[in-house]
């Protein structure tokens, strides 16, 4: 199947040649997933990064009561893993399953130490998204911790602004950190300032 998307992605964003492209693309996998598919279960060892050529994923932990909290969604042109777990080689505490049908790119290290390897424009994207990774997952961390939900819903329709019409409320209130019914108070006082996302 074409990867479209993908290609896009390495060749303007990481700024691959044609021939470097067409060097790596047997090392990567491709697989198209039905909704509720799992890529990664609490206590496996991930062993790749997931890029989202089409469709949408989420990233999520499981409490001792069995309430979900989403840690990430991705859609087409993310990539979403458990860094943890590949660079350590440690169990992982996350599940990521699919929230739509969805196409999605395997990379392995293999993958990302041969790019590196053949591009030097490819090892500064890479490193340049893994600090912006980085950068996003701090300022989370600052959200929950210190920001009221009007600010964290704000954030996320800037991060994830096609996301509304995507998922369900309750997803959307489990990554915020809030009661669903907490969103629904936020959203009807933005609708009375005639806040349009």
């Amino acid at each position: 199947m074409p990867l479209t998307q993908f290609k896009k992605y390495l060749t303007e964003k990481a700024e691959l040649s044609e021939s470097t492209y067409q060097e790596l693309l047997p090392l990567v996998e491709t697989k198209t997933i039905d909704k509720g598919d799992m890529l990664l279960t609490a206590g496996q060892i991930c062993n790749y990064s997931f890029f989202v050529e089409s469709g949408l994923l989420r990233s999520y932990t499981i409490d001792q009561q069995g309430k979900y909290h989403i840690i990430q969604f991705a859609s087409e042109n993310w990539i979403i893993s458990d860094r943890s777990s590949i660079y350590f080689d440690e169990p992982s505490d996350f599940y990521i399953d699919a929230i739509e049908p969805t196409t999605v790119v395997f990379l392995n290290q293999n993958f990302i130490s041969k790019a590196c390897e053949l591009s030097e424009s490819y090892r500064v994207f890479n490193d340049k998204a893994l600090q912006n990774h980085i950068r996003h997952l701090q300022k989370r961390i600052n959200l929950l911790l210190g920001a009221n939900a009007e600010t964290r819903y704000l954030d996320f329709i800037q991060l994830y602004p096609d996301m509304l019409l995507r998922v369900p409320q309750w997803m959307i209130a489990s990554y915020l950190g809030i009661m669903p019914e907490s969103l629904s108070r936020v959203r009807k006082e933005l609708a009375k300032r005639n806040f349009k996302p």
